[in-house]
């Protein structure tokens, strides 16, 4: 709760990037406090229609550039909502048959404060920037995003109810910049391909422009963009004038091919533990028609993608990583509708990696922990009529464990992930007032004698017509037949369901909500989503206070509340009541936030720690406990900058066993020093401690531990001591906007110390237990990924990849808690190293077509 309402401020205060400007045509408005939950109104911009070509150099001298009107006197978003801009932009926009052209002038008070540091694809950084946003089938809720710095550096992105602003979407298009004197020029080309619009004879696309003028800290828009209003792409203004232009065939295909070298020195010592591997595949990309488009990849191959930040996972839910695939993090927004698709699902490890049927005298001596994938596919796009509709589809192949026998030397596979399909299908209808009707169904198939899910859903939201205020919900039905893999046992979380209901003021500086939601003890989406506790009844009333323009010293100033309550939902009983309290402001002058998050919680009853279901017979007691964090950012544009974050937990004293109070430490530290505008360094601190913590004890029991046979039956929780310390260093280096290096490494240790032991009687009661078996526990992880990658040419990549793994994990005596004994340990463990260079070639049929 706190990391999300921590970010959900620091979200606030960053706003969002984007832009438009007021042509020469705009039609004048009246002007209305940036801070009233009333949109501005829209403005229009007349676009000019060419028939001589465009060299895009960043210069805009050829004479139609003149010739077209102008948008100008853009409107301040932060940090002064309302004010006019000082330093003027002129944008101009003209079209012809097969692109959008865009051109920018910012003009500026003196050379030295246009800032121009150099990013990688899709990353801001201390620079100056110029948007461009169309909503192309003008329904005020989806839209697009192409944006260019002063160096040149593209970012590209979509906006959408489900994913909001999302820079995983890539499309191929163009732009270059220059700068003169005091002023720096923008020049965009927008293929037709790069956007989907509908077949009218005239079309009418919503628009935006903004610039940012980073050293002032400072966002324009052309179409102002009231941060008070609810929603984004409903305060863009209007392009009109482009009359007569026909949806290009949307074909291209992206082949790539691909050579590792794999050295891995923990190989049984009869495999090879060096390996070659060469791989070749493609993604295509079809329009359908003017509205939908396929993607597809073919023998897909991800081995360059950044390694996950593996921890050690004390809870009883998986720990969720982030998805660094690109085909599954692109063009995502409609799958992505309910929370019901977690993409880490396709591809995943094996369900029965961890449980390999072993004979007598058998070991296992190969295991893939990653299910091969075959293809995937997207169908995805919206009509005319505001009707978006998604279909995802994709197919992993079978995998095998082999088992070896220790005398004959005999191998033999064993089945641990069976042939399977996954699809998604989605309709998304979106209505007037920023609202949407969703209907989605997600389904998984399996080979062989094993079970099937499938889940299906319907969402709403219906806003009033001054978007002021708004009711949503959701009703979800899960579904799994069959039985469980590898064994002849019956499913029995056969039929399940979830519901969501909740009302509030949507718009204005203080908003608020009601929420409820349930989730049935049986309801499942876990095999193509990802859910971490069922069977609750949860309700939660959230308010905010949001202070937009400045005063006194700050620029802003934001205040959140939220109570909730929670029930087990079969059988009905209190889990936890909570009361949280957030606050953050950011100062003037020196652009310094500050904030804190705090909470505060009377005693409750943990279901799931004690890992038996069905639940509700067994509990773990949590005493009251109240939390606080500080945090603190500094200003982003100074060459060294730092955020820093301290918390402390603290809990009631629980007499019911002779036990010292329990305490909850954590600490963050996260530097970065820009040396120029090509170089910059970043470190990051995370250290962490619960104090007398109380657990279930990790591992569980085991049938050969003799000092475990005596608590058979029973359930064991340990009073622990838990430190975690993860330092990550990085250094990224930009040679030119389409060349980069980037290192990143990083070192992970968790350190689990038992006091001692006790179990656990129905209905909380413990009991201490004189229980000896030493169940301590390091583990470690360190990765190292570095990527150098060059796009030499548009949608088309070089890039060479070095990935260094090694994990340990220290049981029993072998545990230690020194920091720097855990670093050595893992520094000389023997690592997994990989080295793997990539070509992906775009090829465009447009472009092929106009060369013949």
């Amino acid at each position: 709760m706190l990391l999300t309402s921590t970010l959900r401020s620091c979200l606030l205060l960053l706003g969002t990037i984007g832009g438009l400007q007021l042509a020469a045509a705009q039609t004048p408005t009246t002007p209305v406090p940036s801070t009233a939950a009333v949109p501005a109104p829209k403005r229009q911009l007349q676009a000019l229609r060419i028939r001589e070509a465009i060299k895009l150099d960043g210069v805009l001298d050829e004479a139609v550039w003149q010739q077209a009107p102008i948008a100008t006197d853009f409107i301040q978003q932060r940090p002064n909502p309302g004010v006019p801009e000082k330093n003027k932009t002129e944008v101009r926009v003209l079209y012809d048959d097969a692109a959008l052209y865009v051109g920018a002038i910012m003009h500026d008070s003196s050379p030295d404060s246009i800032l121009r540091e150099i990013t990688q694809r899709d990353q801001f950084g201390n620079t100056d920037i110029f948007s461009v946003f169309l909503d192309t089938y003008h329904d005020q809720l989806n839209g697009y995003n192409f944006t260019v710095t002063t160096s040149g550096v593209q970012l590209d992105g979509r906006y959408s109810p489900a994913g909001g602003e999302d820079f995983n979407w890539n499309a191929v298009w163009d732009a270059r910049t220059s700068q003169r004197g005091t002023d720096w020029i923008a020049e965009m080309r927008i293929p037709y391909s790069a956007i989907r619009f509908s077949n009218a004879p005239e079309q009418l696309w919503g628009l935006n422009f903004a610039r940012q003028r980073k050293r002032d800290n400072a966002q324009f828009f052309w179409n102002e963009v009231k941060p008070a209003v609810n929603g984004f792409v409903n305060q863009w203004g209007d392009l009109r004038g482009v009359r007569d232009i026909k949806p290009p065939l949307r074909l291209s295909l992206t082949p790539y091919i691909s050579a590792y070298v794999n050295h891995n020195p923990l190989n049984a010592a009869d495999t090879r533990r060096t390996t070659t591997s060469f791989n070749g595949g493609a993604d295509i990309k079809w329009g359908i028609n003017e509205s939908f488009t396929l993607d597809a990849t073919l023998v897909p191959d991800f081995g360059q993608v950044q390694s996950d930040n593996q921890v050690l996972n004390l809870s009883p839910f998986e720990v969720q990583f982030n998805e660094n695939r690109q085909f599954f993090t692109e063009g995502t927004e409609l799958f992505n509708k309910g929370n019901l698709f977690y993409s880490r699902r396709v591809g995943a490890t094996p369900v029965g990696f961890y449980n390999v049927g072993l004979g007598a005298k058998e070991k296992v001596v190969r295991n893939p922990a990653e299910t091969r994938l075959l293809n995937a596919t997207k169908v995805s796009g919206r009509t005319s009529k505001g009707l978006g509709v998604g279909l995802f589809n994709a197919v992993s192949s079978e995998m095998y464990a082999t088992v070896r026998h220790e005398e004959t030397g005999a191998d033999r596979r064993v089945l641990t992930q069976p042939l399977s399909n996954y699809s998604i299908f989605v309709l998304d209808q979106s209505l007037k007032n920023n609202s949407y009707v969703s209907l989605i169904n997600t389904n998984v198939t399996r080979a062989g004698s094993t079970y099937d899910a499938n889940v299906t859903g319907g969402l709403f939201r219906f806003a009033n017509k001054k978007n002021a205020y708004a009711v949503d919900g959701s009703l979800i039905y899960s579904r799994r037949r069959g039985t469980a893999f590898g064994t002849e046992k019956s499913i029995d979380d056969r039929d399940g369901y979830k519901y969501t209901l909740g009302v509030g003021k949507i718009s204005g500086n203080f908003t608020w909500s009601v929420n409820h939601r349930i989730e049935s003890a049986t309801y499942n989406p876990n095999d193509l989503g990802i859910l971490f506790g069922n069977n609750n009844i949860t309700q939660t009333v959230d308010l905010a206070y949001r202070k937009y323009k400045p005063f006194w010293k700050v620029n802003n100033m934001a205040f959140f509340w939220e109570i909730g309550h929670s029930l087990l939902y079969q059988p009905t009983r209190y889990q936890n009541f909570y009361v949280y309290h957030g606050f953050n402001t950011t100062f003037t002058k020196s652009f310094l936030q500050v904030g804190y998050d705090f909470d505060t919680n009377p005693t409750s009853y943990d279901f799931y720690e004690p890992r038996v279901v069905p639940l509700g017979r067994y509990v773990v007691r949590v005493p009251g406990n109240t939390g606080i964090v500080l945090f603190l950012n500094s200003d982003t544009r100074k060459k060294l900058s730092y955020g820093i974050n301290a918390g402390n937990r603290t809990y009631a004293l629980d007499g019911r066993l002779p036990r010292p109070r329990r305490f909850n430490y954590s600490f963050g530290f996260y530097p970065r020093y820009r040396v120029n505008d090509h170089l910059t360094f970043r470190y990051s601190l995370d250290w962490s401690l619960a104090q007398n913590q109380i657990g279930y004890v990790n591992g569980g029991l085991s049938d050969d531990e003799p000092l475990d046979q005596p608590f058979k039956g029973q359930i064991v929780l340990g009073r622990r001591d838990v430190a975690t310390v993860a330092n990550v260093v990085s250094v990224a280096y930009t040679f030119n906007n389409r060349m980069s290096f980037t290192l990143r490494t990083r070192h992970y240790t968790s350190n689990v110390r038992y006091a001692d032991f006790s179990t656990l009687a129905p209905n909380g009661d413990e009991q201490l237990a004189d229980y000896r078996r030493n169940r301590d526990n390091t583990y470690n992880a360190f990765n190292v990924d570095a990527v150098y990658a060059w796009w030499f040419a548009p949608g088309s990549q070089v890039s060479v990849v070095w990935k260094n793994a090694g994990y340990t994990s220290l049981l029993a005596e072998e545990a230690t808690p020194q920091f720097f004994n855990n670093f050595n340990n893992t520094i000389n463990t023997p690592h997994n190293n990989s080295l793997s260079v990539k070509v992906l070639y775009y090829l465009d049929y447009l472009t092929f077509k106009r060369q013949k």
